[in-house]
């Protein structure tokens, strides 16, 4: 199949549209779907996704500005493939979004949807490019425009996304993982499965193992599976190394268990050093651990940024990865994603994202970080008056206002050592509060550059303008508030990072999407409104 972009996009004489009443037309021209016919859709690049199909000519690929387009719709509505594919011949609204209007017949079938996310995941896992990020923060940003929004001002939010599986027990991870090896051999109809694993292809052999069970039975019917596992794995010839069945009970072997002093395989005990990375359900074996606030998650972990002002906002940028990735680094990540010369703009975010090394990366961005909490214990406020150097490594001046007559770094500590004479220190105002350790001729400090960031942010906290900003950061946390409860991001139809990643971005277009309708409304309510039959 080859790439061809689409130019079948002006009214013929045959178009649908002409058709309507002029009071179809009217209600034609109020719905969302002239916003997404003029505003979302011409914003659609096609040209990067060119990658994806063969530069031999070939049949022409369906127009991927209108996959694009179907999928934001899809998620938009909340709606499935076949869904989707069923109610683009029928309803002229989404046909005028997508500008198909003047096709004979409508591009979708029962299958480009699914192929076209299937080309776009492949694509991804073999050089590390999500084609979909990239299409969904640059309309992201077309729509900031559109919007005229303040680019200056953003905040972030970070939120669980739970991967579709069922919580596991040990017991269970391991019946599961052998179970699927054996059903596989037996498929290939292989006569070296073991006969004593027979049983593992019975219908109601798992309910037999796993819920006929007391819990006394539990340690003794665990240590049974993992010999089974073992005695599976022996049997299974070089033909299996590829296959997810083999690697997965490969996988949590060597996670749960180790070898004793006598040179047996035994299970590791419940307060061994398991990392969060282990397989929690052989369905998602991307899908990872993490405890907060209390609450266990199995799954993901996104981060939003979001551009706003007092009359609308957009989610212009977002990422994706495993729940264990920490917030600190998706601020790392979002920085060095900006360009060199980058705007003044403020982000303000929680105090997860906090920390001196954050701040100094982004404000070589042009970036003001501002953190509405801290971490870790609070300081001496006459730390914030010492002054650094840029990179941390010398003390320039003290609170007092005096240079040191030395300054000496520690790389093991990150604290700079620095010496005054002991007349300096002993006649400062600031004496007492900074309280030096005394010599015969000198007064020395141990400081670091973070200790004094810090005391910096608890003296801000204590303002004015912290207290305007932290009421602009509350209003991100609506967007993991919709995705949640609106796009239901905890019950995606798939599995995987890649595949719910792909899902989660076109979810994060669709709540933009629903955004940009509602502004363009409100503006539609005090201008004209253009004639339909200019639209596409």
């Amino acid at each position: 199949m080859s790439f061809a972009t689409n130019s079948s996009q002006q009214v013929s004489l045959f178009d649908v549209t002409s058709n309507l009443t002029d009071r179809e037309k009217k209600m034609l021209n109020k719905s969302w779907a002239r916003y997404f016919a003029e505003n979302i859709f011409p914003a659609i690049d096609e040209q990067p996704f060119q990658v994806l199909y063969s530069n031999r000519p070939s049949r022409h690929n369906t127009p991927v500005n209108v996959m694009i387009g179907a999928l934001i719709l899809k998620e938009l509505f909340n709606l499935t493939d076949e869904e989707m594919v069923e109610t683009l011949p029928f309803d002229i609204r989404f046909q005028y979004a997508l500008h198909t209007t003047s096709f004979n017949e409508q591009p979708l079938n029962d299958r480009s949807l699914g192929r076209f996310r299937a080309r776009c995941n492949v694509y991804e896992e073999s050089t590390g490019i999500d084609l979909i990020y990239h299409c969904i923060t640059s309309l992201s940003a077309e729509v900031a425009q559109m919007m005229h929004l303040n680019s200056s001002m953003r905040r972030m939010d970070s939120l669980m996304v739970a991967s579709n599986i069922k919580k596991m027990s040990r017991l269970e991870l391991f019946y599961t993982c052998v179970a699927n090896l054996c059903k596989l051999m037996a498929k290939r109809e292989d006569s070296n499965l073991p006969k004593s694993l027979q049983h593992y292809l019975e219908d109601g052999d798992h309910n037999t193992v796993l819920y006929h069970n007391r819990s006394e039975d539990t340690a003794s019917k665990t240590d049974q599976v993992l010999a089974d596992a073992t005695i599976l794995k022996n049997a299974c010839n070089d033909e299996y190394d590829q296959t997810s069945e083999y690697q997965l009970l490969i996988r949590v072997m060597s996670e749960q268990t180790t070898i004793d002093h006598n040179g047996s395989l035994v299970l590791k005990k419940a307060s061994s050093d398991m990392n969060a990375s282990i397989l929690q359900n052989p369905a998602d074996s991307d899908a990872t651990y993490r405890k907060k606030a209390g609450k266990e998650y199995q799954g993901y972990i996104a981060n939003v940024v979001e551009l706003a002002d007092d009359k609308a906002s957009i989610v212009v940028d977002y990422q994706f990865e495993q729940n264990t990735y920490s917030d600190s680094q998706f601020l790392k990540d979002y920085i060095n994603r900006q360009p060199e010369e980058n705007e003044s703009a403020t982000l303000v975010t929680d105090g997860g994202y906090c920390g001196n090394d954050n701040a100094k990366m982004a404000n070589g961005k042009n970036i003001r970080l501002v953190t509405t909490d801290l971490k870790g214990k609070a300081v001496s406020d006459i730390w914030a008056d010492f002054k650094f150097s840029e990179d941390g490594t010398e003390l320039i001046k003290c609170a007092g206002g005096y240079s040191p007559k030395s300054s000496v770094y520690d790389k093991n500590t990150e604290k700079c050592k620095a010496s005054f004479p002991i007349q300096v220190c002993q006649n400062c105002p600031c004496f007492e509060q900074c309280k030096p350790i005394l010599h015969k001729r000198v007064a020395t400090v141990n400081v670091a550059q973070r200790t004094a960031y810090h005391a910096e942010q608890q003296r801000f906290i204590g303002t004015d303008e912290y207290k305007e900003l932290s009421h602009y950061r509350n209003g991100v946390e609506t967007v993991p508030a919709a995705l949640r409860k609106r796009h239901h991001i905890d019950k995606m139809p798939v599995k995987g990072k890649i595949k719910c990643g792909l899902y989660f971005g076109f979810k994060v277009a669709a709540i933009n999407v629903r955004k940009l309708v509602k502004y363009m409304s409100s503006l539609d309510t005090c201008t004209p409104k253009p004639q339909i039959s200019c639209m596409i």
